[in-house]
């Protein structure tokens, strides 16, 4: 049996990475000033970041039914099965309207809910890839991942509480204040939605916080403080530097964990956050 998998991209697969890995990515669409984008497509991260910093009314949404559709009905013609993987549940209603779209796909498409976004979500694409060359149908697949969807953790911390304040998250107050004060929050993504974790005052102390807090996923909820038997990830927006700074820091912290994935973050997560954040990621190694 043929099994195709299919993500979207909020993932951080681009266009060109997907044909590469045997993946097919759904452009995530964006408003922006009142005209219609696709993420990778027409809207490319360093547009979408001068766009962000030029005060651009930017909005984001999930395909519609009919890409999701024709998408699906492209790949079903070369393949048996899909696995479609959308963002998080807790952070789109993308995963309702493409489980209510399967419905009349007899079968033939199986919808994850497996709560996770950016450097996870890739993990869980390329998860389902190989479990589709060990001889797993869609639906194994879909049990699968959604058995271990909460066995990853996203820390983030970003640069500016400008664009928190602009999305509703903080109120005008509190962003002030945290100015004034020069704060760095740091916020976490346990795959239902964004939620505040902790604050710092500098950079420096928030990558301490976020390494910490990773170091005790690992030992706690997973029982690995080696990280041997990890996937860990780094995501950023706009801030590649930073990033290939922290992964030196994780290579010495965690000297027996696999390849340290860096990709930039989803832009329906950046977009809410703005440039110069920075993530740790991890996800268990499936068994």
């Amino acid at each position: 049996m043929k099994i195709a998998v299919i993500t979207d991209s909020n993932s951080g697969i681009t266009q060109a990475q997907a044909k590469e890995m045997g993946i097919f990515v759904l452009p995530m669409p964006f408003m922006i000033d009142g005209k219609e984008y696709f993420e990778d497509i027409n809207l490319a991260q360093k547009e979408f970041y001068e766009r962000l910093r030029d005060g651009s009314d930017i909005s984001t949404s999930q395909p519609s039914p009919e890409a999701v559709m024709e998408l699906w009905d492209q790949v079903l013609k070369e393949y048996d099965q899909i696995v479609h993987i959308p963002m998080s549940s807790g952070l789109s209603s993308s995963f309702q309207t493409a489980r209510l779209l399967a419905e009349d796909y007899e079968g033939k498409v199986e919808v994850v809910n497996n709560q996770r976004i950016s450097v996870t979500q890739r993990q869980s694409a390329l998860d389902a890839l190989e479990l589709a060359e060990k001889g797993m149908d869609a639906g194994q697949i879909k049990a699968k991942l959604e058995e271990v969807k909460f066995e990853s953790s996203i820390y983030i911390t970003v640069d500016t509480l400008k664009y928190l304040k602009k999305g509703g998250r903080i109120t005008p107050a509190a962003a002030a204040l945290g100015t004034l004060l020069r704060l760095k929050p740091v916020l976490q993504i346990q795959g239902e939605k964004l939620d505040a974790f902790a604050k710092a005052r500098t950079m420096k102390q928030a990558k301490s916080i976020m390494i910490t807090a990773i170091s005790k996923d690992l030992e706690e909820r997973f029982g690995d403080a080696s990280g041997s038997n990890i996937h860990l990830e780094i995501a950023h927006t706009e801030n590649e530097e930073a990033a290939l700074e922290l992964k030196k820091e994780l290579r010495e912290r965690f000297p027996t964990t696999g390849e340290i994935v860096i990709a930039p973050l989803s832009l329906s997560v950046s977009c809410h956050i703005g440039p110069g954040s920075l993530a740790i990621a991890c996800s268990k190694v499936l068994d």
